[in-house]
């Protein structure tokens, strides 16, 4: 007896290779979770170091970026893509970030340094003694920045937004954005000077 051979059926492309974000925006807010759920893969790690640098703590981060998705998944209906997704994320992202920072304080201060491997601190004691005062001093140097130039520099440095995304992130202008972030290199190479 020959089988015959069935052809699977299609399954639904969970990775969204070629799909714009719009689009899956579109078919999120009719209700299609598989597309949700390919946006929050596309932007959850980004998203996920954007809120560790501006909570200093990974759990805080974490929950913030839930939050921020669970947000986004309810007003999904309200999105009128006048911004790329990614750059709305970032806006609500932020928005969750600083209400979480005014609600309680990161538990863990800014300045604390992941201890280096075993091998590494014995090997080069000397430089990881650098290496940890200069990372301290960095971390001193982020905090002491007006919280506005630090998100500004963290937009951009770390995350590489354009200016545009940055002002629609912070709602400010251009210039603004500009000038924020032209004072915090400013300050940060003051700062770093030392260490150079």
């Amino acid at each position: 007896m020959i089988e015959h051979a069935v052809p699977p059926s299609p399954e639904p492309d969970l990775l969204g290779r070629g799909l714009p974000d719009a689009l899956l925006a579109v078919q999120a807010a009719e209700g299609d979770e598989d597309s949700f759920a390919v946006l929050v893969r596309r932007h959850g790690s980004p998203l996920l170091a954007l809120a560790r640098c501006m909570l200093g703590s990974p759990q805080d981060a974490e929950e913030a970026v839930q939050d921020a998705f669970v947000s986004a998944w309810r007003r999904l209906p309200e999105y009128r893509h006048s911004a790329e997704f990614g750059t709305w994320m970032y806006r609500i992202t932020v928005n969750r970030c600083l209400t979480l920072r005014r609600r309680r304080p990161p538990p863990l201060p800014l300045d604390a340094v992941v201890e280096p491997a075993a091998g590494d601190a014995w090997s080069q004691p000397a430089r990881c003694a650098e290496q940890d005062a200069a990372t301290a001093a960095l971390s001193r140097a982020l905090r002491d920045l007006d919280a506005g130039q630090r998100l500004c520099w963290v937009l951009r440095e770390v995350q590489g937004l354009s200016y545009k995304e940055i002002a629609h992130v912070t709602r400010a202008s251009e210039p603004a954005v500009r000038g924020r972030l032209f004072r915090a290199r400013r300050s940060l190479q003051e700062a770093m000077g030392p260490w150079r």
